[in-house]
């Protein structure tokens, strides 16, 4: 069962880092699947915050384009979303996916989510 375990969220005054980190349950995720992060602020849906693929292009929206910064470390099976120049609106529980996993080890493309951590941003 592939689980995918964040932490490195917190609280943190407008202007400030954070830096996440994601770490799955399996080493053969970040070759199989599309791996990124994404946040659900309260009374919104889920949007995508960032996303890397396994041959290491990744991509932002604009809302975070320039400030956050998304990576994966194979040899320690990590992977990171290093967030600077934290606004308000960045408060939201941020959530690690990975995403159309695809390969022998499943049937169709699958993807899995991992629990969410709270970043908050004060002003």
């Amino acid at each position: 069962q592939v689980q995918l375990v964040e932490s490195g969220g917190g609280s943190v005054q407008a202007g400030g880092s954070l830096k996440l980190i994601c770490t799955p349950s399996v080493g053969y995720i970040f070759s199989s699947c599309k791996m990124g992060w994404y946040r659900q602020a309260p009374g919104k849906e889920r949007e995508l915050v960032s996303t890397i693929s396994s041959d290491g292009t990744s991509s932002y929206p604009d809302s975070v384009k320039g400030r956050f910064t998304i990576s994966q470390d194979n040899a320690k099976n990590t992977l990171y979303l290093q967030m600077n120049s934290l606004k308000t609106e960045d408060t939201a529980v941020y959530y690690c996916a990975a995403q159309s996993c695809r390969g022998r080890r499943w049937p169709a493309p699958t993807s899995y989510w991992g629990q969410g951590t709270q970043v908050t941003v004060s002003s």
